[in-house]
């Protein structure tokens, strides 16, 4: 069977980063390129980190176009709250090597989809969902051709984690997120209800320091880095691996358990802007829109996890210090666009 066509939209975010690890570890996923949009950190950030990935798992070759640098119609949020301030706090890594792929990550989107045997490519999006949706505005002939978008964000039994009532990658630009959803394309959902049961543990992270490659301790680092806000945030002894869960239902959905639902982003509530409004009830009479998860077999998700992080690389880990990168260099970026 030939390997699944992939482009990963993504705002790296250590969690992000484990996801492109991931995928271009697995043999099953064809990586077509890396599109970065602003999120965790802004987009000079993003853009940086998502190279910084790609090279760190041995694949400069993978092209990563820099997208949008706000949402469509607010003010950008950002997460260096969780993540630290480039994003990628905990380990020191070199910066990348390789440039931006020229162009725009709006149109790499639209000119692979528009090349592409319609059904094809799968979206798979870990950040706010800016760039696709400027794509389906840009060229709404795109918008059939899309095989499926596998998406982390949103919640339902979870609410929210940036407000009472939203998730952060849809809260960041909802009014990108009411359009995706509604355009029709087919759609898995990772919404919090999920990645709130992917939680890391000491014992995982002993294993990937245990790989003794550098791709092992940087998963490692980082999951030692932003679990200090989850802990103090929801207890427990370990934090929410969320966007890995996308690639690993590419590979493994069996690992996963949801309802075919309907799902509507509100745009407009005063205290509920952002809100993943899910009919996990079915009560709305609404036709379903999404494959929406509500469950996942923890043990098999790590092991899958480490089992395909272990192939990544057998160079020693680079020691580093805890508080961060270096500072990212200054020009990175796409433009104003949208």
């Amino acid at each position: 069977m030939s390997p699944r066509r992939i482009i990963i939209d993504t705002d790296p975010g250590q969690d992000d980063a484990v996801a492109i690890l991931v995928a271009l570890a697995s043999p099953e996923l064809e990586v077509l390129g890396l599109t970065a949009v602003a999120g965790n950190v802004p987009l000079a950030l993003t853009a940086r980190n998502a190279r910084i990935v790609c090279e760190l798992a041995g694949r400069p070759d993978i092209p990563v176009f820099a997208g949008c640098d706000r949402p469509l119609a607010r003010a950008l949020v950002t997460a260096e709250h969780v993540h630290g301030r480039t994003g990628l706090d905990g380990i020191a890594l070199p910066e990348p090597g390789v440039a931006l792929a020229e162009g725009h990550a709006v149109d790499f989107l639209v000119a692979t989809l528009l090349r592409e045997p319609a059904g094809t490519v799968t979206l798979v999006a870990i950040g706010p969902l800016t760039n696709i949706a400027a794509a389906f505005r840009a060229a709404p002939a795109v918008i059939p051709r899309v095989r499926e978008i596998v998406l982390m964000g949103g919640a339902y039994f979870e609410v929210g984690n940036i407000t009472p009532a939203a998730e952060f990658n849809i809260y960041v630009d909802p009014e990108a997120a009411a359009e995706v959803f509604a355009s029709g394309v087919p759609l898995t959902v990772m919404p919090l209800d999920v990645t709130h049961k992917a939680l890391t543990s000491a014992a995982w992270l002993a294993a990937l320091r245990g790989l003794g490659t550098r791709v092992g301790t940087a998963v490692a680092s980082w999951c030692d880095f932003f679990e200090r806000f989850d802990r103090a945030k929801y207890g427990g002894s370990g934090a929410p691996l969320h966007d890995p869960c996308t690639v690993a239902w590419l590979l493994r959905p069996e690992l996963f358990r949801g309802r075919h639902v309907n799902v509507v982003i509100e745009t407009e509530g005063t205290f509920t802007t952002g809100m993943t409004v899910a009919d996990w009830w079915r009560v709305s009479g609404r036709p379903a829109n999404a494959h929406f998860m509500g469950g996942v077999d923890r043990d098999g998700y790590f092991a899958l996890l480490t089992e395909r992080l272990a192939r990544l690389g057998a160079a020693p880990a680079r020691p580093g210090p805890e508080d961060g990168l270096p500072p990212p260099p200054v020009g990175a970026g796409g433009g104003p666009r949208p």
